[in-house]
């Protein structure tokens, strides 16, 4: 790996020699792989290397094949950079009580993820992503984690000013220069300039202003990059605690973690992760509460859309815990809203461009229901509700190549498949062929038999 000479000596300047000579020589090792288990759908397996910051990660020994691993297709565990896992720690330790979050930087799904397994039951995440392809794969990987209490959207961070004092937490893993994945990308080390860094640095700052209206006084900012310099790390939490207004919070660690603080001299409780020091990739998180303090905003809503009685009644029965969800009837598509969050839904609907709110359940088409993917994803779920097929590994890879499945000695009609136990979709059967309900989109494209 070629660094640029410019980076190194502002590298080594700021980190000192002796601590850039090791970071330099972790570069020459591979990236390490860690993954992520979604305790609400499977038991997390014991681990040998576990990530120490991180309740239910482990490290693996390689990078196996996930295309072929129909448990990561149904969101059973997420691939996720370990050393951005540190998240957790920030929750932990200051969040005790259901809030409304909004991820606003939230592709493809890492923290997203993370969140909604961390956060208190009651609460609510907003997931936001401005380009239109990674809006796309976030809300896959949202609609596969299966959390009702997420809503997915595709906006500006700007969108977000008119919802005054909307969040109680604010997520910004920031666009930046990169130079935490140089070891994982090498269009990161080709593409690294001053004045990119210097670019980015403005652009942060642009983003958390446009946000700031949205979270509430003594909300908390969660401010995080995946890169080394000042200008984009401390100089920004700087920036953000002098102008816009809060205290920099300390997070408790522990030394083995190898974490390092702060090399600046303004002092604010920061945490890098440098590789060589870190088993990790390069990372920068903060956390801040705002100035003030005030209750998040309740917003005010029209009559619900409530689902009529009659097509209420085709699909009660396969959500759990029906009674603690409205049923609405939006475009002929039947969604369950957890009711605590009901108007808070209904408000970002009206005001962003929302790609997916709590759990679509099913489309009315000729006084029938036709369920969603997304149902059978969901830990919400009722699968006593439905005759349901356990497929061998190679049957659960054609499914979800989206070939036809042949199931003659199952129940014809409706059918959820499951995989190890874990449903992974719908299928109806017709006796001589089951029809695959898999969406279009997410078919894996590789041939099962090569996987």
């Amino acid at each position: 790996m070629e660094l640029n000479m410019e980076f190194i000596a502002r590298t080594k300047q700021l980190f000192g020699e002796e601590r850039f000579d090791t970071f330099v020589s972790a570069l020459s090792l591979a990236p390490v792989v860690s993954v992520r288990y979604n305790r609400a759908k499977i038991a997390v397996p014991d681990c040998t290397d576990a990530v120490p910051w991180a309740d239910d990660a482990a490290y693996l020994a390689e990078r196996p094949l996930f295309t072929g691993d129909p448990l990561f297709h149904s969101g059973c565990y997420y691939v996720q950079e370990a050393s951005s896992m540190f998240l957790e720690q920030a929750i932990k330790q200051y969040v005790d009580s259901p809030i409304r979050a909004l991820d606003l930087c939230a592709a493809p799904g890492g923290k997203t993820t993370h969140l909604l397994s961390l956060l208190p039951k009651g609460s609510l995440l907003v997931s936001n992503e401005p380009m239109p392809l990674r809006a796309q794969v976030l809300a896959e990987n949202v609609i596969k984690w299966g959390n009702p209490s997420a809503v997915v959207t595709r906006n500006m961070p700007a969108d977000f000013a008119s919802l005054r004092n909307f969040f109680d937490l604010i997520v910004v893993d920031a666009p930046c220069s990169g130079e935490g994945m140089f070891r994982k990308d090498d269009f990161a080390v080709q593409q690294w300039s001053v004045g990119n860094v210097m670019q980015c640095a403005t652009r942060q700052r642009e983003i958390l202003q446009d946000v700031w209206e949205a979270l509430r006084p003594g909300g908390l900012l969660v401010y995080s990059t995946c890169t080394f310099n000042r200008e984009e790390d401390e100089d920004c939490v700087a920036w953000i605690a002098g102008e816009l207004g809060a205290e920099v919070l300390p997070i408790a660690i522990q030394p083995q973690w190898g974490i390092t603080g702060n090399l600046t001299q303004t002092g604010a409780p920061v945490y890098r992760f440098i590789p060589g020091y870190t088993k990790g990739e390069g990372f920068f998180m903060s956390i801040l509460r705002k100035d003030g303090e005030s209750t998040v905003q309740q917003p005010r809503v029209a009559k619900l859309p409530i689902c009529p009685a009659k097509s209420r009644a085709l699909v009660e029965g396969w959500v759990k815990d029906s009674a603690a969800f409205d049923f609405l009837l939006q475009d002929n598509s039947i969604v369950a809203v957890p009711k605590e969050h009901t108007s808070a839904v209904l408000a970002l609907q009206s005001r962003l461009k929302v790609l997916h709110a709590a759990l679509p359940v099913a489309q009315i088409k000729n006084n029938k229901a036709l369920p969603f993917h997304a149902l059978a994803l969901s830990t919400a779920l009722n699968r006593e509700a439905f005759n349901r097929v356990e497929l061998l590994r190679e049957q659960a890879l054609t499914y979800l190549h989206r070939d036809s499945l042949s199931l003659p000695e199952a129940p014809i009609g409706l059918l959820l498949l499951t995989y190890a136990g874990t449903p992974i979709g719908f299928v109806k059967n017709v006796g001589n062929r089951a029809n695959n309900m898999y969406p279009t989109e997410w078919r894996i494209r590789k041939n099962p038999m090569e996987l």
